[in-house]
């Protein structure tokens, strides 16, 4: 192996590093010297358009370097302190102003060499006002003049961007001999056909740019590889979940299959069909299904997991549904038992609040065969809970549920099908990075007789007409949701809260209705009873927090207010509005901004209701990285890779995986070797959460 090794090393004994270092080095995520090497600059510096401080002209936007002289901070008239410092180059001295910002005496020293970008002006003389500066050294040390394009680093208390770039620097040309000893992921072909840089020029390039043109080249090549390994890992899952493991056929029977289709009151839509043919093909194969079911809010996934459970039901089979929430679970408990009231088909509800007595006789009926669909929570995949003969496992709001906890569900049967639901809408791109193991079928458009909710922009001037539309439609004999983004009164945030607004609505605006407030701070048991008294009409308006985001359904429900609009996510707004259209009448979804106009973000989640679309927007606005919220363990994050920019990237390497895969799916021979050795060494981690061997 070579220096390959060195790789694997503790950055501690690296030049210039030591204990102490190391310590403030791990904090940056920071432990080996791998790790060192893709430790990416947060941003660069241009220095090949410095311009000499004599040649600086009032009117120009410049870039210049020079050695601090002298400076101080500087009182105004009207009370405003400037941080005013004087550097030289050899051409000449210009003053530097920072406006406001005097807490820059703390850091700026005379004799420490600047670099500042800011526009030029004349102010009793010659001045620039830095937008941005950089210290490129300190007093008594020497500007590293490798390169003309400075990297800034992520830094960390007891480390500056300076000293990890000194550190990277002393140690660049040996890890790059040691990534040459390791060998390149990408194959050579591969590389050439997708313009990209090979790996030892890419980690150059990254560290000590000539050009910014040429940094790019090194985020993309880096992109690339993090996108790639992503996708062999997926390609490697999906071709054990085909080859390696022995799954069930389930036959056509049409037994159960065919009575529950002429029960139903209504046609399926052209969506569903497409579905559910993609859904029995898969189940009539002698391998696992494993399929991602992404339906908008309204779009009848249900009804499909149905069809797919009677499916495994009519082969001697058990099925399993898991909700994120127990009053989910308990919905969809009622929902499954009403629509097979006529059916002879036996359905077991498991979760966590039953008593003891409850929960025994429950895990009996499972444990024995006689329940054959079981709807729960959590609880299901808990280790006491044994099924006769699990056929189908059905999780739904799959972004509740990290990896981990569907491969447990999984493994709860020998090897049963696996079809996970999400009302969150993912872009492609996201799809393929988050659920690249899963093939994906789309439910689009809303069954017969849902109409779209209609969505206003109102600015607080309108809130009194608003809830005077609130009486009216309680008067009609609807209900209303009326949410808040915080749960208490916050200096910081300029938004109404939750519990000020309940007190607020229920003793003066709204006193002649029932009105409720629902947090995350109350405990599930009075959560799941106040949202037990909304679903049977008890409390005519909800008032609440983001709680009720996801899956609730109450048909009676006509109305969603969002207040302080502009603190929620575009996705997240659009989950919210989910919650009403769910019956015959028309809805309608009022969101009330601060300001004068509404943000694009607003506009934009008014213009449509195609959830797939307002995804496209979120990830565009927000990143990846925001958009599911709290990151759900398991999933990639990304240094270099950004997935609206690179999605060609992330096409380029998805096909990639797949060809090679195919032709070598140990990852064994020639070029393919380093790949292999990267997944069983850098990424065992994801080999051992994907269950991949």
């Amino acid at each position: 192996m070579g220096e390959a090794h060195l790789l694997d090393r503790s950055v501690q004994y690296l030049k210039g590093v030591g204990p102490r270092r190391a310590e403030a080095l791990a904090k940056l995520g920071i432990r080996t010297a791998r790790d060192l090497l893709r430790h990416g600059p947060h941003r660069y510096e241009d220095a090949t358009t410095v311009t000499a401080i004599a040649k600086l002209a009032p009117g120009m936007d410049a870039t210049a370097i020079g050695e601090v002289v002298s400076k101080g901070v500087i009182p105004t008239r009207r009370g405003l302190r400037f941080f005013q410092a004087v550097i030289k180059d050899s051409s000449g001295l210009i003053e530097c102003s920072w406006p406001g910002q005097p807490f820059l005496d703390r850091t700026i020293r005379k004799g420490d060499t600047l670099l500042v970008s800011g526009p030029v002006r004349f102010f009793h003389g010659r001045q620039i006002q830095p937008r941005e500066f950089t210290i490129l050294a300190r007093a008594g040390e020497t500007v590293d003049e490798e390169g003309t394009v400075f990297p800034v680093y992520p830094a960390t208390a007891g480390l500056s961007h300076r000293q990890i770039r000194h550190i990277v620097r002393q140690n660049l040309d040996a890890l790059l001999a040691a990534v040459d000893d390791a060998g390149d992921i990408v194959p050579d072909d591969l590389r050439r056909r997708l313009e990209l840089a090979n790996l030892r020029e890419a980690l150059d390039w990254l560290h000590r740019p000539p050009t910014l043109a040429l940094a790019e080249q090194a985020r993309r090549r880096l992109a690339f590889d993090e996108l790639f390994i992503l996708q062999v890992l997926y390609a490697r899952a999906r071709y054990e979940n085909r080859e390696k493991r022995q799954g069930i056929a389930f036959e056509r029977k049409n037994g159960l299959v065919r009575t529950f289709a002429e029960s139903l009151p209504f046609e399926l839509t052209a969506a569903q069909k497409k579905v559910l043919t993609e859904i029995s093909g898969d189940m009539s194969q002698p391998r696992p299904m494993n399929r991602l079911l992404q339906g908008d809010v309204g779009s009848g996934k249900t009804v499909v997991a149905l069809f797919a459970m009677l499916r495994a039901v009519e082969n001697g089979y058990q099925a399993a549904l898991m909700a994120p929430t127990e009053l989910l679970a308990e919905q969809h408990h009622k929902t499954v038992t009403d629509m097979l009231a006529d059916s002879p088909v036996n359905v077991e509800l498991l979760r966590g609040g039953f008593r003891a007595s409850q929960r025994r006789d429950a895990l009996e009926r499972i444990s024995g065969g006689e329940a054959q669909l079981i709807i729960g929570t959590h609880a299901l995949i808990q280790e006491d809970v044994e099924f006769q003969r699990l056929g189908l496992v059905i999780i739904d709001e799959q972004h509740r549920f990290g990896v981990r906890q569907r491969l447990q569900l999984r493994r709860a049967g020998a090897e049963p099908d696996v079809l996970v639901m999400s009302a969150t809408p993912i872009p492609r791109s996201l799809a393929l990075t988050f659920y690249g193991d899963l093939d994906v079928s789309v439910l689009d458009g809303l069954p017969p007789g849902r109409r779209p909710v209609k969505t206003v922009l109102r600015g607080e001037s309108a809130r009194a007409r608003v809830f005077e539309f609130v009486r009216t439609e309680v008067e009609a004999g609807r209900q209303v949701y009326v949410v808040y983004p915080v749960i208490e009164e916050s200096e910081a945030l300029d938004v109404r809260s939750a519990t000020e607004a309940y007190e607020h609505l229920s003793n003066e605006v709204l006193s002649e209705l029932s009105v409720a407030l629902i947090h995350g701070r109350m405990t599930g048991d009075e959560k799941d009873e106040t949202m037990r008294r909304f679903v049977a009409g008890e409390i005519n308006v909800l008032v609440s927090t983001t709680v009720i985001e996801v899956g609730i359904d109450v048909p009676n429900a006509t109305v969603m207010i969002v207040e302080g609009a502009e603190r929620f996510g575009l996705s997240q707004l659009h989950q919210l509005r989910g919650r009403v259209g769910r019956g015959a009448d028309q809805s309608y979804c009022i969101v009330i901004h601060s300001g004068r106009e509404p943000p694009e973000r607003l506009q934009i989640f008014a213009a449509t209701n195609d959830g797939f679309e307002i995804a496209r927007a979120d990830l565009r606005l927000r990143g990846y990285g925001d958009f599911f919220g709290a990151r759900q363990h398991g999933l990639p994050e990304f240094a270099f890779a950004d997935l609206e920019r690179d999605e060609p990237l992330l096409h380029a390497a998805r096909d990639a995986a797949a060809r090679i895969v195919a032709a070598d799916p140990e990852l064994e021979k020639g070029e393919h070797r380093a790949l292999g050795q990267a997944l069983r060494t850098e990424y065992r981690e994801r080999l051992r959460l994907f269950d991949v061997g």
